[in-house]
């Protein structure tokens, strides 16, 4: 298995000398124009000072030095909550994938911030997307996530989360300004134009979590057709990261229940 150098960067726009975030940012487009047939002006591949000021990015390099892949998430500031962690962009080179890359980036940037700067509390963490696999890792690795199978409603703090975002922070996570957003189900109504780079098929399978149960459960809240992306929000500790990483455990007996249900209503409702 391929081994790589993994390295963090917390608001780097703060940290790094300017020719060394030059650099840095030069990589990441290198790496992301591997996975977009055009880069998109958005997220840590955009090189905006306001953007990278509020980046924390993982790095994994070969022992050449060259950026095999990235996550970059973004810190943004919710009155009354803190800085919510938004999941934003994860790129691999198509050569290195099969690797475990993304997963192993996502935990270094979780990991990283929190042991760093929030070693004893949670953090809130919030994820906009349509791809079933995302959905389904979100709702199974992070706490009180909604919506999720097991989450019956959205508490003040989602929702206030869920307003911010929506109000003043579209256009850093990449929503169309016309897109509606469904309070209730927490779901951007149309945020991706026809043919976007994001856009996924819903039955492209590719995309597909490995519990059958939570496809359904996020397919059924969205119209692929019309772009539509699903807002979670959730959060996480240190402790509960370190705890999930030592045991490996699939998810909690109670979410466990939830899912045995999803299938069997999923079921009842095929077979009519």
């Amino acid at each position: 298995m391929a081994t790589y150098d993994i390295e963090l960067h917390v608001r780097p726009a703060k940290t790094l000398r300017r020719a060394r975030l030059a650099a840095l940012v030069t990589d990441l487009r290198a790496v992301a124009g591997t996975c977009f047939d055009e880069l998109p002006d958005y997220q840590c591949i955009s090189g905006r000072d306001e953007i990278l000021e509020r980046n924390v990015i993982a790095v994994a390099r070969r022992p050449d030095g060259i950026a095999a892949g990235f996550c970059s998430a973004l810190l943004i500031p919710v009155e009354g909550v803190g800085d919510v962690l938004h999941l934003g962009l994860t790129c691999v080179r198509p050569e290195d994938r099969g690797s475990g890359l993304t997963h192993e980036l996502t935990s270094r940037v979780l990991l990283g911030y929190l042991a760093q700067h929030r070693p004893f509390e949670r953090v809130w963490v919030s994820n906009v997307a349509c791809v079933l696999s995302s959905l389904g890792n979100v709702a199974v690795h992070f706490d009180e996530v909604y919506p999720a199978p097991w989450t019956a409603k959205p508490t003040d703090t989602h929702k206030r989360i869920a307003n911010t975002i929506s109000g003043l922070h579209r256009e850093d996570i990449y929503i169309q300004q016309s897109a509606h957003f469904d309070q209730e189900d927490f779901v951007f109504k149309g945020s991706n134009a026809p043919g976007n780079m994001f856009c996924k098929q819903e039955e492209d399978e590719r995309f597909h979590h490995r519990e059958s149960a939570l496809n359904g459960y996020y397919a059924e809240r969205m119209d692929f057709e019309a772009g539509d992306e699903i807002l979670q929000i959730g959060h996480v500790s240190l402790r509960r990261l370190v705890a999930y990483g030592a045991r490996r455990a699939v998810m909690p007996k109670r979410r466990r229940r939830r899912v045995r249900r999803l299938r069997r209503a999923s079921g009842q409702r095929r077979a009519a």
